[in-house]
């Protein structure tokens, strides 16, 4: 009789689910908060719109060169902890040897059972420091474009994200009459993000929706209420 064949379905999208949320977060509640602030200053929404879409380019750029540096300085980060345990390894093949036992211990191993792995990870340095650099520091090896592709994402999410509050500034002439509108529009759109990021993460949908609704609609009402004022 054949076995079904047994397939795990895991989350690996981290990076990229974090990387979307800091952007569209931002994207949401920032134009939203610059507009609304306008719009007790200003009657025509044209100006608005117009320095809003300044603001969202603005934003992305900032956004996206904040996403790059950070993943550029995890990629350092690593590179630099890696050349670290190669000299260990090779200097002091004693002492490392004697964390892979304390490691495998801190799992309910006993150092006779680990006896074994370490003697073969000896054989095989380059395993051995990818062992030490995973289960020692807690490193994973970075993917080598995560620097381009966290500031593309983080950018584009922001983009997107900014259109949404501002959009019925382009469809009101008033930006009073498009206040109200663009601030239930963007309450709607947090609440699907949340939603939908609940999905992705394996995280109950509707209770994801309701936090990122509530957390990022207090961050709006905080920025408007600052904005207003300076305005």
């Amino acid at each position: 009789m054949e076995t079904p064949h047994h397939v795990e379905r895991h989350f690996t999208g981290g990076e990229k689910v974090r990387d979307v949320v800091i952007g569209m977060s931002d994207g949401l509640t920032v134009p939203f908060a610059l507009a609304a602030g306008l719009t007790g200053a200003i009657v025509a929404s044209r100006l608005v719109v117009v320095a809003g879409l300044a603001e969202i380019a603005a934003g992305s750029i900032a956004m996206g060169l904040g996403g790059y540096l950070a993943a550029r300085s995890d990629a350092e980060h690593y590179a630099n902890e890696r050349i670290r345990e190669q000299t260990e390894v090779r200097e002091k093949p004693t002492v490392e040897a004697d964390e892979i036992t304390e490691i495998f211990e801190a799992y309910g191993v006993k150092p006779h059972e680990s006896a074994t792995l370490v003697e073969a990870l000896k054989q095989h340095p380059e395993a051995w420091v990818d062992f030490m650099m995973r289960f020692e520091l807690g490193l994973e090896k970075p993917n080598p474009r995560r620097a381009v592709l966290s500031a593309g994402t983080i950018a584009g999410a922001y983009i997107a994200g900014g259109f949404i509050p501002l959009g019925p500034y382009v469809v009101f002439p008033t930006a009073g009459s498009a206040l109200t509108v663009s601030a239930i529009t963007t309450l709607i759109a947090l609440a699907g993000f949340g939603y939908i990021k609940g999905h992705f993460t394996g995280a109950p949908r509707v209770r994801s929706a309701i936090q990122t609704a509530l957390i990022g609609g207090l961050a709006a009402v905080v920025a408007f209420m600052i904005a207003r004022a300076i305005s």
